[in-house]
């Protein structure tokens, strides 16, 4: 059976000292709830919640300059990654549990593991 994938959403890249208040503008920017993230996660991460939007939005805490990419979900990391170098795409790293990767038009973007419905 070939594997699944889809857009899992977008996350808000900002190099910054105050993550908070750069969540805070984006929650108010975006007309979302900002949610705080437990523990570690916490302190790189604040997600974004629309209750009308199935996508996963987060404000990211980043040393590289400010941008904004998408994950890509998938059950099947390794085919999914495969799947993308067929396309065109370049493997930058593995991170934890999922891979960075780069376009053939330059955009990183992040392939990560299907959540559990």
């Amino acid at each position: 059976m070939a594997h699944t994938s889809n857009l899992a959403g977008f996350i808000i890249d900002c190099h910054t000292d105050d993550l908070n208040a750069a969540a805070d503008f984006w929650a108010r920017a975006l007309r979302m709830e900002k949610i705080v993230l437990p523990a570690e996660e916490g302190e790189r991460y604040i997600r974004l919640k629309d209750p009308n939007l199935p996508l996963h939005i987060e404000v990211q805490k980043v040393e590289h300059d400010s941008r904004v990419h998408l994950d890509i979900e998938t059950d099947d990391i390794d085919a999914e990654v495969l799947r993308l170098e067929a396309l065109g795409a370049t493997k930058v790293r593995y991170v934890h549990t999922w891979c960075v990767m780069q376009a053939p038009t330059g955009q990183r973007f992040c392939v990560v593991r299907k959540k559990s419905a």
